[in-house]
Order: structure tokens, then C-alpha cells, then sequence
């Protein structure tokens, strides 16, 4: 049986728990379709080391079954626009590595018609992603964001920070393999595939640390067969986003904007 978009949409804002933060139920509305988040567009890998067209960052995998927590922190860079209309979002999530859902919530830093655009989000992927109202961003703003399951409930909540202001919201997801964690710069998709990229400088992100087999550990902590470094690529195979080597607390590292595509 078909389903609109709008009714799922509703569906999903309808399971939507606010839990912190003084924002009102009525948080959460349903974004375009153009720009979603979706999982990774792999192009080539090898040893730990993989270009995507979508991806940027690092993500750890773990058997299916086995993640239960992402977590991490970014300051929100400031992007440079022109005349065009681009995307990039910073976020952190559970599947879409290996798997066809992904659980995540985080923030655009988009160009709209050559205006700067700052606004944070989750998506349940397949589901549209949604927007969060009242949420301010700002370059310059330190982000907080996870993503976890609850394996009593069986279901996913995302919860994001930023100073004063917190959102929370959790859903059930089927199919969700729980079998990779995610810290990533990307550039959204619409129909025809990743769209041009922001140019957002460079993002710093740090505090990333994953729950896997019940050990939360920082990226740079797993087996190093588990962890793959992402990078960015037109399709052309040139560079879009690099990600810079894990510094020395396992924890942080950064990704450089290089081109907009496509």
C-alpha cells in the first residue's frame, strides 16, 4: 500500500519524544526532500582507507547487533557562499556504512541561493529528515550530539546540545543492523546523487567515542581492521573533503573542505 511522504513524515514526528530543554512538541517539522542524508556512496576501499562520493570522517564497524552509542562534539564552521545554492552537514550515526538505515542527528551549514543557512536536524533514514525549530545555530557553536539504543525498548533516541538548548527524540527502527558508527562531514543527496558541497573551511570534532560489544571506547581505541577513514570524492575521484589523521587522544580530528564537486 502507497504512503505519502507527508503521512509518513507525520508518522515519525508523531513518535518524536522531547525530553530536555523547554521546547515545545511541536519541535520538529519535515524538511525537503532535496538534501537528505543517506548512507554512504563508496567508490573504492582498501586497508581501512575509502573514498565516497557522500562521506568524509571515520566510521567504526562491529558485528550486526553490536553498536549501541555514537557520540561526539564539532564547532560549526562558518561557510563561504556564492551566487549557488550548496549543502554540507556535520553529524553523528549509527548504520549506513554497511547497512541501508541510518540513525543521526546533526546541523547544516548550507548556502541558499548565496545566503549562509544554519540549522540542525535528525533523520531516520529511509524517513525524511526532519528539522528541529527553535534550535538556534550559529558558526562558531559547539555541537553535542548522540545517537543511542536502548536495547530494553528496542529503539533509537538522538539527542543533540548546543549551549542551553537540547532536543531529544526517539523512534523504533526496523531493519536497523546496528553494525557501524559514524562521525561525518557530508554532502547531501538529492535525486540525481551527492549535491555540491559547502565550502565550510574546516570542522574540528572531538569527544568521538562509539559503544561497541558494551566497551565505549574513542575511534582510535578499536581494532584497527574496525575503523575506516573517509574521504570525499567527486566523481571524478578528486578530492572534495579530506579527513585529517586521528590527533593523539583517539578522539578528534578534522575535515577540510577542497572542492564543491560534482
Amino acid at each position: 500500500m502507497h504512503v505519502s511522504r507527508a503521512l509518513r513524515a507525520w508518522s515519525l514526528a508523531a513518535l518524536c519524544l522531547v525530553i530536555v530543554g523547554g521546547i515545545s512538541a511541536d519541535a520538529a517539522s519535515t524538511a525537503p526532500a532535496l538534501g537528505r542524508h543517506r548512507p554512504i556512496i563508496i567508490r573504492h576501499i582498501r586497508e581501512g582507507a575509502v573514498s565516497s562520493e557522500n562521506w568524509s570522517g571515520y566510521a567504526v564497524t562491529g558485528a550486526t547487533g553490536s553498536v549501541q552509542d555514537v557520540s561526539g562534539s564539532w564547532t560549526v564552521p562558518s561557510v563561504t557562499c556564492n551566487s549557488v545554492t550548496e549543502y554540507s552537514s556535520f553529524w553523528v550515526g549509527i548504520d549506513g556504512f554497511n547497512s541501508n538505515t541510518v540513525e543521526q542527528i546533526g546541523v547544516d551549514a548550507d548556502c541558499h541561493s548565496g545566503s549562509p543557512a544554519y540549522y540542525a536536524w535528525f533523520e531516520f533514514y529511509p524517513h525524511p529528515f526532519v528539522t528541529i525549530n527553535h534550535f538556534t545555530v550559529q558558526p562558531g557553536d559547539v555541537i553535542t550530539a548522540q545517537v543511542h539504543y536502548d536495547t530494553q525498548a528496542r529503539q533509537f533516541t538522538v539527542s543533540i546540545h548546543n549551549g542551553t538548548q537540547s532536543f531529544s527524540a526517539s523512534t523504533k527502527v526496523n531493519r536497523a543492523e546496528r553494525s557501524s558508527a559514524e562521525w561525518i562531514a557530508e554532502a547531501p543527496s538529492g535525486p540525481g546523487g551527492a549535491v555540491p558541497l559547502a565550502n565550510f573551511g574546516t570542522v574540528s570534532s572531538s569527544s568521538d567515542t562509539a559503544a561497541v560489544n558494551g566497551a565505549t571506547l574513542p575511534i582510535g581505541a578499536f581494532a584497527a581492521n574496525n575503523i575506516y577513514e573517509i574521504t570525499m570524492v567527486d566523481r571524478s575521484g578528486n578530492a572534495k573533503a579530506v579527513p585529517s589523521g586521528l590527533a593523539g587522544d583517539k578522539s578528534s580530528f578534522s575535515v577540510q573542505w577542497v572542492s564543491a564537486g560534482p
